[in-house]
């Protein structure tokens, strides 16, 4: 396969479909709105050039493939399954590229954060094993931003596929000029666009970490760009790779961004970790109808590289049939031993932090069950204590902060790394009780988060919280109380936008994962043997 790159440079007065606009209005109004849209968004027509690239074949393309992987984050090995391996991933794409003559490789986002391997290299080793790969197009997921637009910028800027983004404007931050609104590809006599729709960062990445990120209105972006590809470019499909999640956030996500569409005929989504399987009956919804009663196809690949992705497109009449492909120890004897030699002293260096011994655990620390959570919970107001000086009333320590579980046995340094891979710090901070009872509404809404030193009992059908006790005393919405937490969900992180309001008041200067190896080395109330506490600290109560 033969890729050509050509930049096209747009002549004339270029316009796309707006969502805004009813059927009323003319293609002149559709026109200068459009114009403007593009122009200002993505500086698209008036300073840079949008790239087209062709599949130049001997022969007619009877079949288009795109292989596609989304929220891998960091999992270079298999992970706990026994799935997954960076290198078994390469082997099998190459076994697909060596059956097809026509093969793609994409990926939707959070391709980092998670490992070691993040922690320790911060994203060069995810670079240079999908460089390594071959991956032709990459979007940004919420995690990539993680350590900063500078270092986003520095390992992005090396990568060798095409970065696309359609809803942010990077106007004038260390990412500008590097990513294109959309990617032409041509496939035989048939032209397949590409666009990016990337997730709302506003409690979802850290406002410090993604200064100057302007949002545009992810599917009123999408919509408008798929409408401009489909009747100007004249393209024969529109595909959009997203990170939004299959399901998750009601109003916007992939089953949302497909029913509001006209233009748009695949989604190869990321975000909610989804495996997206039509072979399994009780699968996620593969399909979604649109706003003209067409169906649009969804696909995702779930989450730590456990599956690859497959879209496999007839350029005959356009059918899409997508499947997942396990990345499993069969593809063992068909690792890249070049690709191997790479990973080597990243590896080494991973292994020997894997091994140091910090605690030991009674039994298996798993978030299912709460064990895990209350666990961390519990450290992180122990480690208030200490900064405040006095005990602090409670702690909040958000679900998603905490990554994998921890076996039964011996507990390591690099085992408590991966668990908490967040630069986070604890910090202590003073807010009123009715800005805690708000931050205790988000929680309820997503069926509780890790909490100290309280207890809340959730209604089942609302999701709200029927009551709050702190310290065995219903919260007073004018009191003000002492609470440790995390920095990022002070500055109103994972959507509790009401802690903001409150002033930090102390800051650990140990990162959270530093700070809690120190108490399970022993240092800690809890001993170096952890048995785990399992009660639910938000229960859901009963229907009433």
């Amino acid at each position: 396969m033969i890729i050509v790159v050509e930049a096209l440079c747009c002549v004339g007065i270029e316009f796309v479909y707006d969502p805004l606009f009813t059927d009323e209005f003319n293609n002149i109004n559709r026109l200068l709105k459009v114009t403007k849209y593009l122009m200002s968004r993505f500086s698209l027509f008036a300073a840079s050039a949008v790239c087209v690239a062709s599949v130049a074949a001997s022969e007619p393309a009877g079949h288009f493939i795109i292989l596609h992987t989304n929220d891998t984050h960091s999992r270079i090995d298999p992970d706990a399954s026994g799935r997954g391996g960076v290198l078994r991933r390469q082997a099998l794409i190459d076994s697909v590229r060596n059956a097809e003559a026509n093969v793609l490789l994409v990926d939707a986002g959070d391709a980092v954060q998670g490992t070691l391997y993040y922690s320790l290299f911060g994203g060069e080793v995810e670079r240079k094993m999908m460089n390594a790969l071959g991956y032709d197009i990459q979007i940004l997921g919420n995690h990539e931003f993680d350590n900063g637009m500078e270092a986003l910028a520095r390992e992005w800027g090396q990568l060798k596929a095409s970065r696309l983004t359609t809803n942010y404007d990077l106007t004038d931050t260390p990412l500008d000029s590097m990513f294109k609104p959309y990617e032409i590809r041509t496939v035989g006599d048939r032209r397949i666009a590409f666009i990016a729709i990337n997730i709302d960062p506003d409690g979802m990445i850290s406002a410090f970490n993604s200064r100057g990120v302007k949002y545009l209105d992810g599917i009123k972006a999408a919509n408008a760009t798929a409408w401009h590809l489909k009747h100007n470019e004249k393209v024969d499909m529109v595909v959009a790779l997203t990170h939004i999640g299959h399901a998750v956030a009601p109003g916007y996500t992939d089953m949302d961004l497909a029913r509001n569409s006209e233009d748009i005929d695949l989604i190869i989504g990321g975000h909610s970790h989804t495996l997206v399987n039509p072979s399994d009956p009780e699968s996620p919804a593969w399909f979604a109808l649109n706003a003209n009663g067409d169906s649009v196809i969804i696909a995702q690949a779930g989450s730590t590289g456990a599956y690859v992705g497959k879209a496999d497109i007839d350029l005959a009449d356009l059918k899409v049939t997508t499947s997942v492909i396990p990345v499993d120890s069969r593809l063992d004897d068909r690792v890249n031993p070049a690709v191997a030699e790479i990973l080597e002293p990243y590896r080494s260096t991973v292994d020997s932090i894997l091994s140091i011994p910090v605690a030991e655990a009674s039994a298996p620390l798993r978030k299912a069950d709460w064990g895990l959570v209350n666990l961390i919970s519990d450290l992180v107001m122990e480690i208030g204590t200490r900064l405040n000086g006095a005990p602090v009333d409670m702690a909040i320590m958000n679900r998603g902060g905490i990554r994998c579980d921890l076996d039964s046995g011996t507990i390591t340094k690099g085992a408590v790394m991966q668990m908490l891979p967040f630069d986070n710090h604890v910090v202590v901070i003073d807010v009123t009780g009715a800005d805690l009872l708000q931050a205790f509404e988000v929680m309820a809404g997503r069926k509780g988060d890790g909490i100290s030193g309280a207890m809340a009992e959730i209604d089942p059908l609302t999701l709200t919280c029927r009551e709050v006790l702190v310290n065995g005393r219903k919260i007073d919405p004018l009191r003000r109380y002492k609470v440790a937490t995390i920095d990022y969900l002070a500055l109103g992180g994972d959507f509790l936008s009401s802690l903001k309001n409150a002033a930090i008041e102390k800051r650990s200067e140990a990162l959270l994962y530093d700070d809690v190896i120190g108490l399970l080395a022993g240092k800690s109330s809890l001993g170096k043997r952890i048995t785990p506490d399992t009660a639910v600290r938000m229960p859901i109560g009963d229907k009433q």
